[in-house]
């Protein structure tokens, strides 16, 4: 990939972070990024095709983080439970700016079924891991599970970025995780 196209699209990414969807066009990524005018729209001609452009971008950015991770096998709650405080908490501080993003381009999303399809796709992994990891931890029913564990935790992200951003991650997420088990 173009390191240009990289820059156009890590200065949107920031710019959606820190000030919403409407702060996104072509002129100000380009200055965010520090590229010579036009320069963005040379990579994306349109408004949709920058914000289809960032979804991507978005997405392939979790699945490396996620790829690069490393972690070990999860194979008790416990291990579960530090696990995703541990992903809580990337998402909410390292990654703060990137989950702002992915909020506002899915509420964005909600008119427009073609960018929310690869936000729901990205999802739809994250749920298809999850569920493996509760199936492989015990859970009698991971597939009803998976909800109630994705549920809180969007809540406890959402309540950290907007409200609380110290907010104790672990006891909540032990609680949901032993909710799964039952």
């Amino acid at each position: 990939m173009s390191r240009t196209r990289e820059r156009a699209l890590d200065a949107a990414l920031e710019l959606v972070g820190d000030e919403g969807i409407r702060s996104l066009t072509h002129a100000r990524v380009d200055e965010r990024a520090g590229l010579p005018k036009g320069s963005t729209s040379n990579w994306f001609r349109t408004r949709d095709a920058l914000v289809a452009g960032l979804v991507t971008w978005i997405a392939e950015n979790e699945r490396a983080d996620f790829a690069d991770a490393g972690a070990p096998a999860i194979s008790t709650p416990d291990e579960l439970i530090d696990a995703l405080s541990a992903v809580i908490i990337a998402q909410t501080q390292l990654f703060a700016g990137r989950t702002r993003a992915r909020y506002a381009l899915f509420l964005e999303g909600m008119n427009d079924p073609q960018l929310l399809a690869p936000l729901v796709q990205q999802r739809a992994l994250y749920v298809e891991w999850t569920t493996a990891l509760l199936r492989g931890i015990g859970a009698v029913h991971p597939t009803e599970a998976v909800r109630t564990l994705m549920a809180a935790g969007d809540g406890l992200i959402f309540h950290r970025l907007t409200i609380d951003p110290d907010a104790d991650v672990r006891p909540v997420v032990e609680r949901a995780v032993h909710a799964c088990l039952d």
